[in-house]
């Protein structure tokens, strides 16, 4: 790996289309993103899936709620199997990850998705990015297994 970041890769028990619309309909992501221990009202959720679309929400984390604003805008869109998009919890516009998502249709109803988050966080942060990414992406499967 040549820039800090993440990458994680999850199967799971769902066709592609279904763990697509878990990445960009508003309802299914307010309801993962976070994991367990935030809450995203579906009522701050924004999103305009298109390059050059923005997206936004708020989300509170953690038993004291601590309010954080997520945004972004989508670089690429290419349904259903490449999401390209910035993700920052600052205003400015210069301060920014980037994250893909790669869904590649395994046969049989199974989906495996690529996760990059690259940018310029220090590794100790990277760290924890990716405890918090893998705990969302749990409460994806747990949806996609009960739906």
């Amino acid at each position: 790996m040549s820039e800090p970041g993440i990458t994680i890769t999850r199967v799971f028990d769902a066709p592609r289309d279904r763990v697509w619309r878990e990445w960009t309909e508003p309802e299914r992501f307010a309801d993962w993103f976070g994991g367990g221990e935030s809450e995203v009202p579906l009522s701050t959720v924004s999103m305009d899936v298109r390059p050059g679309g923005a997206w936004r929400l708020k989300m509170f984390a953690g038993p004291e709620r601590r309010e954080i604003r997520w945004n972004g805008e989508f670089r690429e869109v290419v349904e259903p199997e490449r999401l390209v998009f910035t993700l920052s919890d600052q205003s400015g516009e210069e301060a920014y990850e980037l994250i893909v998502v790669v869904l590649t249709d395994l046969g049989d109803g199974r989906t495996k998705m690529l996760f990059e988050q690259r940018g310029s966080l220090p590794p100790e942060v990277y760290e924890g990015a990716a405890q918090g990414w893998s705990g969302f992406f749990d409460r994806i499967a747990e949806r996609l297994a009960g739906a």
